[in-house]
C-alpha cells in the first residue's frame, strides 16, 4: 500500500516523458492484462506478487495520464498574429508574472479566430493597476498567441501545464481592459466568477484594513491572491527559505484545520453537559474537515491546495472511522486520490516536494520516541523539559523537511536557502499560533465589519515575519545557485526518499546515497551560447558568468537558462556592440555573435563578417560568399527547432533543439 502512490507517481510521470502520445486502446489493454497478472500473482503472494501488483499500478498511472490528457483537450491556438480584439468573461486573476499583473479569460471572441477553434481559457498580462477582478465582461485588444514553449531544451514545459488548465493562449496587452456588455454565460462559468468574486473582494477587504505591505502577504495567505506582493517581498522570501509560506499549500491546511479541530475540541470538552452526549473528537474532526473545506474554496482551489486539502480530509476522515489520523498509510491513500484525478502533477514541484516532506515527517513521527514523563517533578524542571523539546522538534521537523525538499528545490528551482533552517524555526511560532489563526477569525468577520482588530494581530506578526526575511535574506551565503542535474538525477533521488521513508530496518539506509543524487551527480558541459525560441534574445558563456546580448527583452527566458546552468549575470561592455536591432561582436567576445532582431531580411555579408554565428529572426533568403564557414540561424530553424543551446568541439558547433526534446505530444505545436 504504502508504494502503490510511489509506482502510480513514477507511471504517471513516464507517460508525460514519453516522446510519442501511446494510443488509449492499447494502454487499456495492456492495463487490463497486468492487472489479470497482479491478481493471479497475489494468490500465491510473496515478493514477486507485490512487483507484479506495482508494476499493474505503474501502469495504471500511464493509463490515468493518457485519459486525461484526452479528457481535458481543448482548442489551442496555432500562432502569434499581430493585436487582436478580445472580449470574454474575467474568471480569475492569476499570479503576477514578471511584465504585470495577470488576467484568466473565458473568451466569447478572438477576432481572426472562428468560434470552433476558441481557446476555452486564454491568461493575458496587463499593468498592475488596469486589473479587473472576476465576473466582469471586459474588451481590449491584445498580442496573442499559444503558450509558449520550454526557455531552453530540457528545461520546463508552459504549454503542458497550459494544456491541462484548458488553457489555449496567452497574451500581453499595453492598453487597460475596459468593461463591456456580453450574453449571460453559463451557469457554472456564473457559479466560479461568483465565488471568485468574493475572493477578490475579501482580498481588497483585508488590504484595506490593513497597511499595504502586510496586507499584501495577508491576503496571499487567505486568497491565494499575491497580484499586491511587491517584487522585494517576493525576493526576500525566496532567498531566506519562506516562500512557501506565501503559496497555499499544506502548512495552511493543517493550520486552519489543526485550529478549529482544537478549538472546537476544547469548546466541547470544556461543556460537560455536552462532553457527555458527543464525542468531541469527532466532533471536532467534522468541524476540521468543514474549515478545510471552506478555506480550499476561498483559496480559489490551486492545485498545491487541493493536494494539501485531500491530505488534510483523509487524516479527519480517519479520525471519524478510528483509524490514525497521521500515518504513512493516509498519505498514500491521499497521494493515490491526487494522482488518479490529476496525474500531471507528478511532475509539478508542488506535489513532489509537498509529499516528499510529508512522508518524511510521518516518518519521522513514526519513529518518534518520546522521552517518558517523571512524576512530580517541580514545574521549572518541567518548564526547561518542555521548552527543550519543543526545540528538539521543532529542529528535526525543519531539517527533515528541508532535506527531503532539497533535491526538488535544486532541481527546478537552482536555489538553496542556507539560512532556511533558522528562518522557518523563529517563523513557525508566528505562522501557527498568530498569523494563521487571527488572519482566520479575521477574514471571517471582516464581512461584517468585526474583523480590523484580528487582523491587526496578523498584520504585526506579519510584519515580523516580513523583518525576519529580510534579514536572513540578506545574510552572508543566503542563496545559494545551483545548476540542475541530469534529468535522471530526480528520480533516483526521489526514490532514494521513498526508501528511507517506507522501508523498514536498516536496509532504508540504501536510500540514503541515492536521495543525494541531484547534489552529487556530475553536472553536464555548460553550453557556449543560448537562443530563445524565437530568436529574439540570446545569452552566451564566459567563464561562470552569462552574458545577455539584449538584457531588455525575453529577460525571463535568459535569466531562466542562467539559472539552470549556474551562471550569474554579467554585463557585455566592450564584448557587444549592440543597437535596438542589432548586436555585433566587439573585441573581447567570448564568442563572435552577430544577430539582428527584426524580421525583416538583413545584409548577410555585413552580419557575417568578423562573426562564428549569425542570429536572425527573418527567414534567409541568400547566402553570400562572406558566410562561408560561419553558422547561420533564421526564424525557420527556430520555428521548427524552438530554443538552442549551442557547444563548440572541434569539429564545429554543436545544436541541442527544445524542440525534438519534447516529442510529438498534443501540447507541443
Amino acid at each position: 500500500m504504502l508504494w502503490a502512490p510511489v509506482a502510480l507517481g513514477l507511471g504517471a510521470a513516464f507517460y508525460l516523458a514519453l516522446p510519442n502520445e501511446p494510443p488509449l486502446p492499447l494502454m487499456v489493454w495492456l492495463f487490463g492484462i497486468v492487472t489479470v497478472l497482479a491478481l493471479l500473482a497475489r494468490r500465491g503472494g510473496g515478493k514477486v506478487a507485490a512487483l507484479v501488483i506495482l508494476v499493474a499500478v505503474f501502469t495504471g498511472g500511464v493509463l490515468a495520464g493518457t485519459i486525461r490528457t484526452q479528457r481535458v483537450a481543448a482548442p489551442v491556438l496555432a500562432k502569434t498574429e499581430g493585436l487582436r480584439r478580445i472580449e470574454g468573461w474575467v474568471i480569475d486573476v492569476a499570479s503576477p508574472g514578471v511584465s504585470g499583473g495577470r488576467m484568466l479569460i473565458a473568451p466569447v471572441f478572438i477576432s481572426g479566430v472562428r468560434p470552433e477553434d476558441m481557446p476555452h481559457r486564454i491568461r493575458v498580462t496587463v499593468a498592475r493597476d488596469a486589473i479587473i477582478g472576476p465576473g466582469a465582461a471586459v474588451t481590449f485588444r491584445t498580442i496573442l498567441g499559444p503558450p509558449p514553449p520550454p526557455a531552453s531544451p530540457g528545461a520546463y514545459d508552459f504549454a503542458r501545464d497550459a494544456w491541462f488548465d484548458a488553457v489555449g493562449g496567452v497574451g500581453f496587452s499595453r492598453e487597460a481592459p475596459m468593461f463591456t456588455r456580453l450574453e449571460q454565460p453559463p451557469w457554472r462559468l456564473r457559479m466560479v466568477m461568483a465565488i471568485n468574486a468574493v475572493r477578490w473582494d475579501l482580498a481588497r477587504q483585508i488590504i484595506d484594513a490593513m497597511n499595504p505591505e502586510p496586507g499584501a502577504i495577508a491576503a496571499a495567505m487567505v486568497t491565494g491572491h499575491e497580484a499586491w506582493i511587491t517584487e522585494e517581498q517576493t525576493e526576500a522570501m525566496r532567498a531566506s527559505g519562506l516562500a512557501h509560506i506565501l503559496s497555499i499549500s499544506g502548512m495552511h491546511m493543517a493550520i486552519v484545520g489543526g485550529f478549529v479541530f482544537a478549538a472546537v475540541r476544547v469548546s466541547v470538552a470544556a461543556w460537560p453537559w455536552v462532553a457527555l452526549r458527543v464525542p468531541g473528537k469527532k466532533a471536532a474532526a467534522l468541524a476540521g474537515l468543514a474549515a478545510v473545506g471552506v478555506y480550499l474554496v476561498i483559496s480559489g482551489a490551486p492545485a498545491p491546495a487541493e493536494r494539501a486539502a485531500i491530505t488534510a480530509s483523509v487524516a479527519f476522515l480517519a479520525i471519524l472511522f478510528d483509524r490514525r489520523a497521521i500515518s504513512l498509510h493516509a498519505l498514500a491513500v491521499a497521494a493515490l486520490v491526487i494522482l488518479v484525478a490529476q496525474p500531471e502533477a507528478a511532475s509539478s514541484p508542488g506535489f513532489q516536494m509537498s509529499f516528499a516532506a510529508t512522508a518524511a515527517l510521518v516518518a519521522l513521527v513514526e519513529a518518534w520516541r518520546p522521552p517518558p514523563k517523571e512524576i512530580s517533578v517541580p514545574w521549572p524542571i518541567r518548564a526547561t523539559q518542555a521548552v527543550c523539546a519543543w526545540l528538539a522538534v521543532s529542529i528535526g521537523v525543519s531539517f527533515v523537511a528541508g532535506m527531503a525538499t532539497g533535491p526538488f528545490a535544486m532541481q527546478h528551482f537552482n536555489r538553496v536557502a542556507m539560512w532556511g533552517l533558522p528562518a522557518n524555526l523563529l517563523t513557525a511560532p508566528l505562522s501557527s499560533f498568530v498569523i494563521m489563526p487571527f488572519l482566520a477569525i479575521g477574514a471571517v468577520l471582516e464581512p461584517l465589519g468585526l474583523g480590523a482588530p484580528f487582523l491587526a494581530v496578523a498584520g504585526w506578526g506579519i510584519d515580523a515575519m516580513t523583518a525576519m526575511a529580510e534579514w536572513f535574506g540578506a545574510a552572508p551565503g543566503a542563496d545559494a545557485l545551483v545548476p540542475s542535474a541530469p534529468s535522471a538525477a530526480l528520480p533516483v533521488a526521489f526514490l532514494g526518499i521513498m526508501i528511507l521513508c517506507l522501508w523498514n530496518g536498516r536496509l532504508r539506509w540504501v536510500g540514503l546515497p541515492l536521495s543525494l543524487a541531484v547534489l552529487i551527480w556530475p553536472r553536464p558541459a555548460v553550453p557556449d551560447v543560448w537562443i530563445d525560441a524565437e530568436g529574439a534574445a540570446a545569452a552566451v558563456r564566459s567563464g561562470r558568468a552569462g552574458i545577455l546580448l539584449r538584457p531588455e527583452a525575453r529577460r525571463f527566458g535568459a535569466e531562466f537558462w542562467m539559472r539552470r546552468r549556474g551562471l550569474t549575470e554579467q554585463a557585455h561592455e566592450r564584448m557587444y556592440i549592440c543597437s535596438r536591432y542589432t548586436c555585433q561582436p566587439g573585441e573581447d567576445a567570448p564568442v563572435r555573435i552577430a544577430a539582428t532582431w527584426t524580421r525583416r531580411a538583413p545584409k548577410l555579408d555585413a552580419l557575417c563578417t568578423g562573426a562564428e554565428v549569425v542570429i536572425m529572426r527573418g527567414r534567409r533568403t541568400e547566402r553570400p560568399a562572406a558566410c562561408d564557414g560561419v553558422l547561420v540561424l533564421d526564424g525557420d530553424d527556430f520555428a521548427a527547432g524552438g530554443a538552442a543551446e549551442l557547444y563548440r568541439t572541434a569539429a564545429g558547433w554543436r545544436i541541442v533543439w527544445a524542440q525534438p526534446l519534447r516529442g510529438k505530444r498534443p501540447w507541443v505545436r
